[in-house]
């Protein structure tokens, strides 16, 4: 059966892109670096996903690109990695810190110059330097202390933000698997389950229906913990009356997009249905808004003002929009300071969090930017959940 993933050509045609981004920057070569947790950069160019070590990528200006991981993970880069050239450097070892004294590992200097970049006065760009441990950056300063290194994030996100239809077909793929299990789990919420077992229902299903992985921790909050904007579900007791967050997520070939709604454990109060319709009001003002060549400051300053106008300043997080790709939040977020404007194949969770004083609510589905307006990636959602109990 054939399997929704990026073809081995794609990752080649960007390493191109990076390649040519970085000449025009006039820099001799551009590192990307990689955690398991964040994996996005390396795993973009080479398809690799490290595993209690770190991972990155060596691109040239000339096109030229090598794979860079830890002792261990030689044999397993180089078995599912796009790229042909797999060094082993001491940068990326795991946090237990190894000294590995049989090994002899890659310098920067031994991977730059596999790649044809020579010389001591380098110009080297890094993606991204949040990415980037003070080890590494030691380790390129030893190698190269004479060289400029320059923050080079913006290649990144000018190479991540427009989707191909490869990467939105993985998208939509994980939507699909998604929305099966927010159905699933809604099924079997009732008093008396915790949130872990919902997370356990959850992972099931993705797992059943072709996900690599969580796209993100599962999020099945109830009660307090849905005030938390970013949180961790517990062995927590649903009761009725609780309301209860679900986030879900699919991974498919690195990609992990989410759904997310407030489902309520019997009946709503007054309160949870005031916050829950604002909520469903503001994620659908945003929908409305998105579509080619509109600024995101101004999607972002009309939300907040909508929050404002409506009475809900102090209920307001954050902006209306994140970008959805390889992470669940990924560049460009839509801010009252961004610059940007929104272009067709761009993909945004439309996000929207509202926070109360003993609990909060999130509406969030996937889009694509259209010429105009914006295409859903997943099924429908909206319908306001009270489970009969």
């Amino acid at each position: 059966m054939s399997r929704v993933r990026i073809p081995h050509e794609e990752y080649h045609e960007r390493i191109a892109k990076a390649a040519k981004l970085a000449a025009e920057k006039n820099l001799d070569v551009l590192l990307v670096n990689s955690t398991e947790s964040d994996y996005a950069n390396a795993r973009y160019f080479s398809g690799f996903w490290p595993l209690f070590e770190r991972a990155g990528v060596a691109i040239s200006a000339a096109g030229d690109a090598a794979l860079i991981c830890g002792p261990e993970s030689i044999k397993f880069a180089a078995d599912v990695g796009h790229i042909d050239k797999v060094y082993p450097a001491l940068y990326y070892r795991e946090s237990a810190n190894p000294a590995y004294p049989e090994f002899k590992p890659s310098t920067y200097r031994d991977i730059f110059k596999g790649i044809g970049v020579t010389g001591d006065n380098l110009r080297i760009g890094v993606c991204s330097m949040l990415d980037t441990t003070v080890v590494m950056m030691e380790g390129l300063k030893e190698c190269y202390p004479q060289a400029e290194i320059v923050d080079a994030f913006d290649i990144m996100v000018s190479l991540r933000s427009i989707k191909s239809a490869n990467e939105l077909a993985c998208l939509r793929e994980g939507f699909r698997i998604t929305h099966l299990a927010m159905e699933e789990v809604r099924r079997n919420l009732r008093p008396g389950v915790t949130e872990l077992q919902m997370v356990g229902v959850a992972q099931r299903v993705i797992y059943e229906n072709g996900a690599e992985y969580e796209g993100l921790p599962m999020y099945v909050f109830s009660e307090k913990s849905t005030s938390h904007a970013i949180s961790r579900p517990s062995h927590r007791e649903i009761l009725a009356g609780d309301i209860v967050q679900l986030n879900l997520s699919a991974k498919v070939d690195g990609y992990s997009p989410s759904i997310g709604y407030p489902v309520c454990v019997g009946k709503l109060t007054p309160e949870k249905r005031e916050i829950v319709t604002f909520g469903l009001e503001a994620h659908r003002w945003t929908e409305k808004q998105l579509k080619a060549g509109v600024l995101s400051a101004k999607v972002a300053q009309d939300y907040y003002k909508l929050f404002s106008d409506r009475g809900y300043k102090d209920n307001f997080a954050y902006g209306p929009c994140h970008g959805i790709g390889m992470i669940e939040v990924e560049a460009p977020w839509m801010e009252s300071t961004s610059t940007y404007l929104l272009q067709p194949n761009m993909t945004f969770q439309v996000d929207t969090f509202v926070s109360a004083s003993t609990f909060g609510i999130r509406w969030e589905k996937g889009v694509v930017i259209t010429e105009d307006g914006c295409e859903s990636l997943c099924p429908p959602i909206g319908e306001i959940y009270e489970l009969e109990i």
